[in-house]
C-alpha cells in the first residue's frame, strides 16, 4: 500500500481539479469507448461524477470504481475538446494512483511491472528469449502487414493478428552512441522507446539515419528503459518513479540541445507525466528533460530540416496518416509527419476520413476490452480502405501494431510504417 500522506495528497489535487467539469456533456461526441458503448459510466464526464465522491467510493466499492476508471483510452480526446479545459488525463493518472496505493497491485500487474518493466536489463533478456522461440508459438498470417498468430488458440490473444518480436532489437544493433554536432549546429538525445526497440527496431535505425542525413548530433546512452507509461496508467507510481530515475541518469551527462523520439506515446509521456508525477526528488530533472522533449517530426520541421514536398504525379504509391491521439490531442503535432511523407519522392499522401479518431489500442484497454478495442478499430481500417491507400504511415508503435491487427484480421494487404520509415528510405536511395 503506498504512502498515505501521498495518497492523501493526490486526493486534495483532484477535488481542486475535478470542480471545473461543467458536467456539459461535450466528451460524449468524441469518446470512442462511448461512440460503441453508449454508457455514461464509459464517458468522461461519467468518470468525473464517479471521482466526485471517491474518498467515499473508495471505501465503500474501490474495486468498482478501479474498473469503471480502467475502461479509458487515455487518448485525451474529452480533453482536447473541453470547453472548461478540463485536465482530464491527469485526473484519471491521478485517480488510478490513488486506487493502486489503497489496493496495491494484482499479482499479474505486480509481475509484469515491478519484476519485469522496472529492471530494463531483465526485460531486454526476456525479450530476447521470447524472439528466439516465437516461431515455435506463432506462425505468420499476412507478410504484407507483417503478422502472426497464434497456432494453439490462446484466451490471452483472441484470435489476436500480431507484430512479432524483432530477431535483432535496436539496442543490439545500435548499443550506445555518442557524436557531436556536426554542420547543423544541433545535438539531440534519441529515446529509443520499448516498443520500437523491440518490435519496430527499422523505425529507430531509420531516425538514427535521417539525423544523421541533417547532420546532427546523436546521444544515444546504452541500457535505456521504459518510458513509464505502462506503469503509471495502472496507477503503479513505485515503478514509474523507478524508471524516470533509472533514465534521467543514462541522459542527465548527455548535454544536447534536445530529446527526440519517434514513438507518440513516449512523447506525451516525457513532456507531460514525467513532471507531473515524478515526485519531489526527480521532478526539476523531469522538467528539464520534458521542456526539451520533441517528436522527431517535429524536431524536423522546427529547424526547417524536411525538404520540400515532391512533385510524385500520378504514379506514386498512395499513402495515408493516422494522427496518433497522444501526438495529435496532446501535444498538437500533427503537420510535420504529413510533410515528411510528401518530402519522400515516390509517395502521394491521401488523406483518410477522421484521421485523428483514435484507433482504439490503449495499452492495457486492448488487453481488457479486446472486443471494444476491435469494434473502434474496424472503423479506422474501413476509413484506411477506402482511400485505396496501400501503405499507411503513423507515428505511434502501439498504433502500428493495432492498426496491423485490424487490417490483417480484414484481409487488407496494406503495409504499415512510421513516417520516419518512409524519409529516410528515399535519401538512403539518394
Amino acid at each position: 500500500m503506498a504512502d498515505i500522506e501521498e495518497i492523501s495528497r493526490l486526493i486534495r489535487e483532484l477535488e481542486d481539479q475535478l470542480v471545473v467539469c461543467m458536467k456539459c456533456g461535450m466528451c460524449q461526441s468524441v469518446c470512442p469507448v462511448f461512440d460503441r458503448t453508449g454508457r455514461e459510466a464509459d464517458v468522461a464526464r461519467g468518470k468525473l461524477a464517479l471521482l466526485d465522491g471517491l474518498m467515499r467510493s473508495l471505501f465503500e466499492d474501490p474495486e468498482g470504481v478501479y474498473q469503471r476508471l480502467n475502461k479509458c483510452l487515455l487518448c485525451g480526446s474529452c480533453a482536447a475538446n473541453c470547453p472548461s479545459g478540463v485536465n482530464v488525463l491527469e485526473i484519471f493518472i491521478k485517480a488510478r494512483a490513488i486506487l493502486t496505493g489503497y489496493m496495491g497491485l494484482s499479482p499479474a500487474k505486480r509481475l509484469v511491472l515491478r519484476g519485469m518493466l522496472s529492471h530494463p536489463g531483465l526485460l531486454d533478456r526476456m525479450a530476447e528469449w521470447g524472439a528466439r522461440f516465437q516461431r515455435l508459438f506463432t506462425r505468420p498470417v499476412n507478410e504484407v502487414v507483417g503478422t502472426s498468430c497464434a497456432r494453439v488458440m490462446s484466451p490471452l490473444l483472441q484470435g489476436r493478428h500480431f507484430r512479432s518480436l524483432a530477431r535483432t532489437p535496436f539496442h543490439r544493433r545500435l548499443p550506445s552512441l555518442d557524436r557531436p554536432a556536426g554542420a547543423s549546429g544541433l545535438r539531440v538525445a534519441f529515446f529509443t522507446g520499448c516498443l520500437i526497440d523491440k518490435l519496430f527496431p527499422d523505425v529507430a535505425t531509420a531516425a538514427v539515419r535521417v539525423l544523421e542525413q541533417a547532420r546532427v548530433g546523436i546521444f544515444l546512452p546504452e541500457g535505456q528503459g521504459c518510458c513509464g507509461i505502462p506503469a503509471v496508467s495502472s496507477g503503479d507510481v513505485t515503478t514509474f518513479r523507478r524508471l524516470l530515475a533509472h533514465n534521467v541518469r543514462l541522459f542527465a551527462a548527455g548535454g544536447f540541445d534536445h530529446m527526440v523520439t519517434a514513438c507518440a506515446t513516449c512523447t506525451a509521456t516525457i513532456r507531460e507525466v514525467w513532471p507531473m508525477m515524478a515526485g519531489e526528488g526527480l521532478r526539476e530533472a523531469a522538467s528539464q528533460l520534458a521542456e526539451k522533449t520533441l517528436d522527431i517530426s517535429q524536431f524536423l520541421g522546427r529547424y526547417g530540416l524536411i525538404p520540400p514536398a515532391v512533385d510524385t504525379g500520378g504514379g506514386a504509391t498512395v499513402a495515408t496518416y493516422h494522427d496518433p491521439c497522444h501526438l495529435k490531442k496532446s501535444l498538437k503535432v500533427w503537420y510535420e509527419p504529413r510533410d515528411l511523407i510528401r518530402a519522400s519522392g515516390g509517395f502521394r499522401l491521401v488523406e483518410m476520413n477522421e484521421p485523428d479518431w483514435c484507433c482504439g489500442m490503449g495499452g492495457s484497454f486492448n488487453l481488457q476490452y479486446y472486443e471494444i478495442s476491435q469494434s473502434i478499430g474496424r472503423r479506422k481500417v474501413d476509413n484506411i480502405q477506402r482511400t485505396g491507400a496501400s501503405v499507411l504511415a503513423t507515428s505511434c508503435p502501439a498504433c502500428m501494431v493495432q492498426i496491423s491487427d485490424m487490417l490483417s484480421r480484414a484481409g487488407a494487404r496494406i503495409a504499415v510504417k512510421h513516417p520516419v520509415e518512409i524519409f529516410a528510405a528515399t535519401i538512403g536511395n539518394a
